[in-house]
């Protein structure tokens, strides 16, 4: 990870620097934690979240005991120098209490769900095709998956025209359940998506 430490002030918090880790593929805020220098040079030397515990006094790994370690993906500091965002892709649980996050007990809020989906695809898509529908799914080939996209879709937009709510609620959790297999099938992720519309928000660029 290329980040300059000498740009980071760790003069302001007395040598410590607040962390806030974050989940990268569904942004759910997992905890807030503090670095100090080494803890930050440890952390991208090694790829794994390293702390300083105000506790303990010390470096702390997070994963060392419980083994729940926090793979880390990006370091980004604020405007200010004097704070961080840690991205990460967790192995287990963040919270010590053995819950996902350390605020409250709701996992992946909002859109973050698309995130977890696709984690959870990517996990069944590993197991005996015999005993997951997913992995069967995925092992037919994305041609398969495009299928089931389109019956999804016709069924969706049945309940869109004539069925209440609730049964359209369900008919586009299908859909959305397999595009994302479909996606997945094609070595694409819901991100890839995201980066269309993105570049479709963007002003259009003067016609000379």
């Amino acid at each position: 990870m290329n980040l300059d430490i000498t740009s980071i002030d760790f003069a302001k918090g007395n040598g410590l620097i607040p962390a806030v880790v974050q989940d990268a593929d569904t942004l759910q805020v997992l905890t807030l934690a503090y670095m100090d220098e080494a803890a930050l040079r440890e952390t991208l030397d090694s790829g794994q979240a390293t702390f300083f515990s105000r506790s303990r006094g010390g470096r702390w790994r997070k994963g060392e005991t419980s083994g729940d370690f926090l793979n880390v993906v990006s370091v980004t500091p604020d405007c200010d120098g004097d704070a961080v965002v840690v991205k990460v892709r967790p192995v287990g649980n963040a919270c010590h209490l053995n819950r996902i996050g350390c605020f409250g007990e709701q996992d992946a809020p909002g859109l973050g769900r698309i995130g977890r989906l696709e984690r959870t695809i990517h996990v069944r898509g590993q197991a005996d095709p015999n005993d997951s529908w997913t992995a069967r799914l995925i092992a037919q080939g994305p041609k398969r998956a495009a299928q089931k996209v389109g019956e999804e879709g016709v069924e969706t937009a049945l309940a869109g025209a004539a069925g209440d709510n609730a049964e359209l609620a369900s008919e586009a959790a299908d859909l959305i359940y397999h595009l994302l297999v479909l996606l997945h099938a094609r070595d694409m992720v819901f991100q890839d998506v995201l980066d269309v519309l993105a570049r479709r928000a963007e002003p259009a660029e003067d016609q000379g």
